[in-house]
């Protein structure tokens, strides 16, 4: 592979900015600090998941820095997961949904210390908002803040058991901790409804007076101090309600919130939710990328047998090929979705998010991270026995997927919220400016077609939508809305995730035309073609049945994906290498030039100490 074609790949996939904004990440990666430690129990990996976020923070700008520039937020989710998925969560916390909210709605001179003890990583802040009982309707929140105008201070108190603060990190009490905490404001008798504020938890003594937390069970791999923490009428100074534009005090010590309603001062309380889920889609792609660089580079290495010979190397058989390629294509497609889904955010107004931003931001959290749960999966199982240790990352990137899921909006609940917004803004089923279409004419057209395989997807997208609406609509029966929504959910999520898939079509294509190198322009051709068309293939009974494909098509899908595997094979090393990773970041046995050789350095096996066979029991 040529530098001009791993140049132009890297170009693509890191949007033009991976010597400004990604190269010092994966630099600092390279640290001793972030080598294999097998061993641990999980209290030690999760006290050394915060050295390594110390690290992380001394080698970079300031947080505050990091923060006014999104497309580093987005960098920084994306590379310490490589080598420690618990480092990155502690680090998105921090980094994103507290101290971003502090930056957002409390970057005053009267809290410069604590915004200043946070900058430093004096003390982490964890970001306490889901509650026990009540999961993703934080809306619902039910830990209380009482102002009390006779001492200027803020009681926070958890009235029972399911508002215990539930998953934030609260485990490791010796640990200073300065926590943004999610409460209803309640002063002069009214519930003002749900601020944050910053709450003391911990410090190198312990947990502070009136604070209790307790550990929630381990978790696979991630070795943190998830907890569940609970408050007994803490005092909270009243300098430490995160108002922001959302209300404050008046000169007589009154509590006045803005204009609006509570909806939408708590989503404007909530508002590192947006970011936070293009992170996790930058966490979920970044892992995926790995995997899949590390399954290509072992089945290249990874020697079988095949008919009169025994030194294939497993990567020839056209099943190992449809499983990576179909994981390489996937990965493509929602790394180019996610960079299109940022760079709609970075050029958006700060102070009100248009309504298809949020949906862009929602469907490519949700798609991209069950994408890449799925291509994970692939990558362990392609890799035998080997992908199932941890020093071979993949597992570990399995375990991070499973979380990702479920982080900043649980997929189900975010895609079904999504597509019920989308559905109730009317109109015609077309996106605004779109004009209405028909279906695509199947007769003469190539299943490598871009435009045939996107016409058919938006198609099918525009369909389920409009069918979506008519159900909504229809008032022939008795239904109150939960139940005509409730008949219509499932057609709503696939509706949405259709639009998901389009759209990450549509920007691989786009990727072809612009690439410069012509080698880079044939592989990421081919990988487009392969994407399309195993998203067509997933959707071929509805397609057949409203004669988007004819029969012969659908029966010629299979082979058409096996020849395209054929063609993708020569490029596997060229499409991996714009993914700017090397053995020596990853420190995967299996990634290795010579896998055996680094597999027993790393086991000891045939070293002086080992047992040689014929040797010893």
């Amino acid at each position: 592979m040529t530098p001009s074609v791993s140049a132009d790949l890297s170009r693509l996939l890191f949007d033009g900015r991976y010597e400004q904004t990604h190269q010092d990440l994966h630099e600092l990666l390279l640290d001793p600090v972030f080598d294999p430690r097998e061993g641990l129990t999980m209290a030690e990996a999760g006290k050394l998941a915060y050295e390594r976020s110390r690290a992380v923070h001394a080698g970079l700008e300031r947080p505050r820095e990091i923060l006014a520039d999104p497309w580093r937020l987005f960098a920084l989710a994306e590379w310490p997961s490589l080598v420690d998925v618990s480092t990155f969560s502690l680090l998105m916390v921090h980094y994103n949904l507290a101290f971003g909210t502090v930056v957002e709605h409390g970057a005053r001179d009267d809290l410069k210390d604590l915004f200043d003890e946070l900058d430093r990583l004096d003390s982490f802040s964890p970001y306490m908002a889901t509650e026990l009982g009540y999961g993703n309707n934080v809306a619902a929140l039910r830990t209380e803040a009482v102002y009390d105008a006779g001492t200027g201070t803020f009681v926070l108190n958890t009235p029972d058991a399911l508002a215990q603060k539930y998953m934030s990190y609260s485990g490791f009490q010796d640990v200073p901790k300065l926590a943004v905490v999610m409460a209803r404001l309640k002063a002069d008798g009214r519930d003002h409804g749900v601020f944050p504020f910053l709450v003391r938890i911990s410090d190198r003594d312990g947990l502070r007076p009136g604070v209790h937390a307790a550990p929630c069970p381990e978790k696979p791999v991630q070795g943190l101090d998830n907890g569940l923490t609970w408050f007994d009428h803490v005092r909270v100074p009243r300098r430490n309600l995160l108002h922001g534009d959302m209300g404050g005090f008046d000169e007589h010590g009154v509590f006045r919130p803005a204009a609006g309603n509570q909806r939408k001062r708590f989503l404007r309380a909530m508002s590192r939710i947006l970011p936070g889920r293009l992170c996790v889609s930058s966490a979920a792609t970044g892992a995926g990328r790995a995997a899949v660089y590390i399954a290509l580079r072992y089945a290249a290495r990874r020697l079988t047998n095949a008919p009169g010979r025994n030194d294939l190397p497993v990567l020839e058989y056209r099943s190992h090929q449809l499983a990576l390629f179909t994981a390489l294509a996937r990965t493509y497609a929602m790394t180019l979705l996610l960079n299109h889904a940022k760079r709609e955010f970075t050029s958006a107004p700060r102070d009100a998010v248009p309504a298809g931003l949020n949906d862009l931001v929602s469907i490519t959290k949700a798609l991209s991270t069950w994408e890449m749960t799925e291509v994970v999966a692939t990558c362990r199982e392609r890799c035998g026995a080997q992908g199932i240790f941890s020093v071979n990352r993949i597992a570990d990137y399995g375990s991070l997927l499973q979380g990702l899921v479920t982080a900043e909006g649980d997929n189900q609940v975010l895609l079904a919220t999504t597509a019920g917004q989308i559905i109730a803004r009317g109109g015609d089923g077309t996106e605004d400016g779109a004009e209405p279409d028909t279906a695509p004419d199947p007769r003469g057209r190539s299943l490598r077609d871009p435009a045939f395989l996107v016409a058919a997807l938006r198609h099918r997208e525009r369909e389920l939508l409009r069918a979506a609406r008519a159900a909504m609509a229809d008032d022939s029966g008795d239904r109150t809305y939960f139940e005509a929504w409730n008949g219509t959910i499932n057609s709503g999520l696939e509706m949405a995730r259709a639009r998901g898939v389009r759209i990450a079509l549509e920007c691989f294509t786009a990727a072809v035309d612009t690439a410069r190198d012509e080698t880079a322009r044939a592989a990421l051709g081919l990988l487009a073609a392969l994407y399309g068309l195993t998203e067509v293939r997933r959707a071929a009974d509805w397609l057949l049945a409203r004669g988007v494909l004819t029969a012969e098509q659908v029966e010629r899908l299979p082979r058409e994906a096996d020849a395209l595997c054929a063609e993708i094979r020569p490029y596997a090393d060229t499409l991996i290498g714009g993914f700017n990773l090397s053995p020596e970041l990853l420190r995967a046995p299996i990634a290795a030039d010579d896998y055996v050789a680094a597999f027993q350095r790393r086991t000891g096996a045939f070293g002086p100490a080992a047992t040689r066979p014929g040797e010893g029991g």
